[in-house]
């Protein structure tokens, strides 16, 4: 089993969190979200949290913590801060680990930095979680040449939202990445409804 994967997103938005403490429960992982952006609930993890189950002790704490609903340079600069990418290493947990990136790849964490190369330096596989909605062929496809660009591995894509047969199939054909599964809209999004769409839509065995 892989020891540590990123869960990434193409767009900001798109149920990176809701995979991410799916993946996180199923796995029986330690969840961590380096940077989060945005206080207003709470944050992600504590979401994570509500719909994974899991402890206390495998919700890592974020290394920074911004208000402002932003990218992460702006939010750091809002704060007078500057993010240390060199500060920004693989925790030594026990077992696998789910890792959560700060909305989609390309996003600036300074002004002369990307998430995407953090992600490319910890030499793990990404998940790409990917909605069904009108412009993700796009999205999707200049994620995963941004990922093959870095030789970042992608374990595979989760797409969220809606059944689209023919946009599911040209992302997965065009792009060379496996297709993990889908997860529908979960209405209300509870943890053991989150868990029981999580083992019918989505092949926990293809990153084992």
């Amino acid at each position: 089993m892989t020891q540590g994967l990123i869960v990434t997103g193409t767009d900001t938005g798109v149920g990176k969190t809701v995979v991410a403490a799916a993946f996180a429960a199923a796995l029986e992982a330690t969840y961590w979200k380096p940077i989060q952006c945005g206080l207003e609930h709470g944050g992600d993890r504590e979401e994570v949290r509500t719909l994974s189950g899991l402890p206390s002790e495998r919700l890592l704490p974020e290394i920074h913590r911004f208000s402002m609903a932003a990218s992460p340079h702006r939010a750091a600069e809002a704060e007078g801060i500057e993010i240390s990418v060199s500060n920004l290493k693989l925790p030594d947990v026990e077992g696998p680990l789910v890792i959560e990136g700060a909305g989609g790849l390309m996003v600036p964490l300074t002004r002369q930095s990307l998430l995407i190369d953090v992600f490319a330096s910890w030499r793990l596989p990404v998940v790409l979680v990917a909605r069904t909605a009108l412009g993700t062929i796009n999205h999707s496809l200049l994620s995963i040449e941004a990922l093959n660009g870095r030789n970042i591995p992608i374990l595979g894509i989760v797409f969220v939202g809606d059944e689209m047969p023919d946009t599911e199939r040209t992302i997965v054909e065009m792009g060379g990445v496996r297709r993990l599964g889908r997860l529908p809209h979960i209405d209300p999004l509870t943890r053991a409804n989150l868990a029981a769409a999580f083992a019918e839509n989505i092949r926990i065995e293809d990153i084992r």
